[in-house]
Parts: C-alpha cells; sequence; structure tokens
C-alpha cells in the first residue's frame, strides 16, 4: 500500500502530468467548470424557491419530502438514466449533479429564512417594509449563514461527484480515475483521487472562511 501511495507521489510530481490536454491543469479546468455550471444551475432553480418558502411558509412539508427523496436517488444511476434518456454529452452528467446539489441549496434557503427570529419582521413590516423589503433587507441577511452553508454543502458534493462525467467519455478529474482503473494503473488512480480531495478541502477551508465571516459581521 505504501509502495502506491509512493508511485502516486511521483506520478504527481511527474511534469508531463502537468503539461497538454491531458494534464493535472486541463482536467482540474474541466472539473471546475463541469461544477460551476451545476452549481450555478441548481442555485437558479433552488436558491429563488428556497428564499420564498423560507419567508412565505408555503409548500414546506412539500420541499422537505422532496429534498429528502432526491439525496437519497443514485448519482450514478441518475447519470445512466439521462443518457438514456438525452443521450451522450454534457447534458446527462450535469442534470445528475443538479439533482445532487438542489436539496442543500433548496434547504439552506428556506431554513436560514425560517430561522431569522420574527420579532425582527414583525418590527420591518411596522416600519412599512413590504414583503419583497423584509425578504431583501432583513431575512436574506440574517439567514446568510445558513444559506452559505447549504452553498457549502452542494459544492462540495458536486465537486467530490463530478468525476462520474468520465464515466461517458467527458473530460474533468475522474478520467484519472476512469483510465487508470481500465489499464490497472493503480499509482493514477489514487494521484486523481488525491487531486479532488485537495480541491475539495481547500473549497470548503474558503466556505468554513467566508461563514465565519458573514456570521460576525
Amino acid at each position: 500500500m505504501s509502495n502506491v501511495f509512493a508511485e502516486a507521489g511521483s506520478w504527481l510530481t511527474d511534469t508531463a502530468h502537468w503539461q497538454g490536454a491531458d494534464g493535472v491543469p486541463a482536467r482540474l479546468a474541466e472539473h471546475v467548470g463541469y461544477s460551476v455550471l451545476t452549481v450555478a444551475i441548481a442555485s437558479a432553480v433552488a436558491l429563488p424557491l428556497g428564499l420564498w418558502i423560507g419567508h412565505t411558509g408555503r409548500l414546506r412539508g412539500l420541499a422537505i419530502a422532496v429534498t429528502g427523496a432526491l439525496r437519497a436517488l443514485p448519482t450514478l444511476g441518475l447519470l445512466t438514466l439521462a443518457v438514456l434518456w438525452v443521450g451522450i454529452g454534457l447534458a446527462p452528467p450535469i442534470l445528475a449533479l443538479v439533482v445532487l446539489a438542489v436539496p442543500p441549496l433548496l434547504a439552506g434557503a428556506y431554513a436560514g429564512v425560517e430561522s431569522v427570529d420574527r420579532r425582527t419582521v414583525d418590527a420591518a413590516r411596522g416600519l412599512g417594509f413590504t414583503g419583497w423589503q423584509v425578504l431583501t433587507r432583513v431575512e436574506v441577511p440574517l439567514a446568510l449563514p445558513l444559506i452559505l452553508g447549504g452553498f457549502r454543502s452542494a459544492v462540495l458534493q458536486v465537486v467530490s461527484t463530478a468525476t462520474v462525467a468520465a464515466y461517458i467519455g467527458l473530460g474533468g478529474l475522474g478520467r484519472y480515475l476512469i483510465d487508470g482503473i481500465a489499464v490497472r494503473d493503480y499509482p493514477q488512480t489514487l494521484a486523481g483521487s488525491l487531486v479532488v480531495v485537495v480541491l475539495a478541502l481547500s473549497l470548503d477551508g474558503a466556505f468554513a472562511v467566508a461563514q465565519r465571516s458573514v456570521a460576525r459581521a
């Protein structure tokens, strides 16, 4: 086992693996690109809906049921179904990853708004704030730590799972895992896994700092 780790270290320090279309920077850029696109689409769907649910209190039970159901769906199974539905391309993995990202974003948004002290909300309404002003000037700013928590969870899950794109011939860091396993190049597989882990931990640390900063503000 230690020999595999040593070989993975040698693989990562070989400059040949950091150049060209198959190099770590190129694969990392593809991986981050898939992740950014996924989170952007999921945010466009989940955040407005979650804020509306938290602000109005409507459909809360349905939202909890839906997020629970979506969390239980296997990403690889969704990817397979998406491929059968729309064919090979970028759409299937992005669709599967969006389904993965929506629950934490939705839950963070409505839970964050619901956590705001109702006395603060009532005071804002007493000052003549409209519903939109209450949401944007009072509830969202106070809910921001929990909203960021949901965003943090979604980003980490997507980054960790975006390797599935390689299953259907796309790029990203998953290429090192799939290609390495195919030819029993376990140092390459381990090296690719380590890059994904480092990326996820780096993003987690950045979001942790952001959450603390927002909570203190």
